[in-house]
């Protein structure tokens, strides 16, 4: 940037007199001469001579006094002019300076404060005329991994070539910005859901594809989440935090996704405190142990009896937090995840009681506390322990929360705690390709198939070939299968027949306070024959 224009003293006016008091007494001056001029012919006698000189002196300094003005102005007028010229450039700086405080250097989009601004612009003008507006909140997948493999200058590539893909598949009155490391948004005005999920899957393809035509780039992944205002978000402000949810739903169930908002799905209730607040209510439940356990059975499909229970927390003050999803999603943003999930692993140790003989207790971890350096299998055992669960009675589900981001790390950290006695399962797989990724890079004792699969999975494929392949896959690493959110007669049915030995789900039973050695019989479920699907429940169905 061009150094700040400035006024060098040589330029201002000299002398004795400034601008002002140069003007003052020009006028003055002009004033005097002509009042006392005035006067002295008004009061010369007619009858005395000279009255013609005053007369003539009158004459000449009227034709004079124009000329000596212009003459006594001009210094002042360039000086004026001079001052105009420097305000112009003053201001052509100015301009190039704000545009350079709101644009990204790396990508040449705007940054996230020309995001915020042009958000409030377009959500009154939308709301003023009646229009729609989209927004796409994108994140680049594995960008650290990109980093680690290609260096720092490999990564700026990447989002480069993000912010290429944007500008090549947005329209002449989109608006598309750079609004964080890895993260950027693009405004659609006059465009609903549809709309911005047409062009966010139009990305979604030439990222994979490997990027726009003349440019190539290794094939790579985004993460877009879709809303909209007035539809389905009617509350304006809303419109970032509803996109953004859309975007977070997709990354925990896989990544390399298109998502548009749904309040029944991602939820209607936003947190919109700020991060000090929502790491204090983190913090609060920690503290206060505001966390109450509940346990869901997981049965054999072929005896009906118990095999396992899952432990699920709740918080217990809603004002502090609605759900475990929300709860979990604040700490996250506080970066207390580490912190919570020890809560939650105490918690779900203190009420699980006696286990029945022959059953486990499966928990949920997340990538995050496995990643980390400082974690230890000997806290595991010691929190469980105190409480009668031995290693080997303990199974460790890895939750897709947060992306991996130091896979050698969770790798080694797995390791050790297989190497104690307790077993590791994979959570929700089949709901994304980050599942399915991670079955190549972890060794597990157990494959948890998403409800998602469970359910939808059943309903549109009907040779059910993605299940057939996820049985096989586990069975050839003589890992266990359980199916979740069995809750129908013929979704049980279906599983069974495929080989898969356990399952659980509201069909079989919902969870409960405690720990109970239940029985169900699964032969009179499957023909009972009432294809009822019961709504979940959000509390129960969080994990820990």
């Amino acid at each position: 940037m061009a150094a700040p224009m400035t006024i060098e003293p040589s330029e201002l006016p000299r002398g004795p007199f400034p601008v002002r008091q140069r003007i003052v007494a020009l006028v003055v001056t002009q004033f005097v001469v002509f009042v006392g001029l005035l006067t002295v012919l008004g009061l010369w006698p007619a009858d005395v001579g000279g009255r013609g000189v005053v007369l003539v002196l009158l004459i000449l300094m009227t034709m004079a006094l124009p000329v000596a003005l212009a003459v006594i102005a001009a210094p002042i007028v360039r000086h004026v002019e001079s001052l105009e010229r420097q305000l112009d450039d003053t201001l052509q700086l100015y301009g190039r300076a704000r545009s350079d405080a709101l644009l990204d250097g790396l990508t040449e989009l705007g940054n996230h404060r020309a995001f915020q601004e042009e958000l409030a612009r377009q959500l009154v003008h939308a709301e003023r005329h009646g229009t729609p507006l989209c927004l796409l909140v994108i994140d680049v997948d594995d960008l650290k991994r990109v980093n680690d493999e290609r260096g720092h200058a490999g990564g700026d590539a990447l989002l480069v070539a993000v912010g290429r893909l944007a500008m090549t598949h947005v329209r002449r009155s989109d608006r598309a910005f750079r609004v964080g490391g890895d993260e950027f948004a693009i405004l659609l005005p006059q465009a609903t859901v549809e709309d911005g999920l047409v062009i966010a899957r139009r990305m979604l393809a030439g990222a994979v594809g490997g990027g726009v035509p003349g440019q190539p780039i290794a094939p790579f992944s985004l993460s877009i989440g879709v809303s909209a205002y007035p539809a389905p978000t009617t509350e304006k402000h809303l419109l970032y935090r509803h996109a953004d949810a859309a975007l977070y739903w997709g990354k925990r169930h896989g990544r390399t996704t298109v998502v548009s908002y749904d309040p029944g799905k991602h939820g209607t209730a936003v947190d919109e405190r700020s991060v000090p607040e929502i790491a204090a209510a983190v913090t609060q439940i920690i503290a206060e142990r505001g966390l109450r356990p509940t346990y869901q059975p997981i049965f054999s499909l072929n005896s009906g009896d118990v095999v396992g229970f899952e432990g699920l927390v709740a918080p217990v003050d809603a004002s502090l937090f609605p759900n475990a999803s929300a709860l979990f999603a604040g700490a996250e943003s506080a970066d207390r995840t580490v912190e919570l999930d020890m809560a939650c692993l105490a918690t779900v140790a203190r009420g699980v009681g006696a286990l029945p003989e022959q059953a486990y207790l499966s928990v949920n971890i997340s990538p995050r506390t496995l990643e980390s350096e400082h974690f230890q299998p000997s806290e595991l055992r010691t929190i469980f322990g105190r409480h009668g669960i031995a290693p080997d009675q303990l199974v460790l589900e890895l939750t897709e929360r947060q992306e991996v981001k130091d896979l050698e790390q969770l790798r080694r950290n797995v390791a050790a705690c297989r190497k104690a006695g307790m077993r590791i399962a994979a959570d929700d797989v089949g709901a994304g390709n980050a599942g399915l990724r991670l079955l190549s890079e972890v060794q597990f004792d157990v494959v948890k198939i998403d409800l998602s699969l469970v359910q939808g999975g059943i309903l549109h494929d009907p040779d059910h070939a993605v299940l057939r392949a996820l049985q096989e896959l586990a069975a050839r690493w003589n890992a266990s299968v359980v199916a979740e959110g069995v809750e129908t007669p013929t979704q049980l049915a279906v599983v069974r027949d495929l080989g898969i030995r356990a399952g659980q789900g509201y069909l079989l039973s919902r969870p409960a306070r405690d720990v109970r050695a239940i029985r169900i019989d699964p032969d009179a479920l499957i023909a009972s024959g009432t294809d009822i699907v019961i709504l979940d429940d959000d509390e129960d169905r969080s994990a820990a």
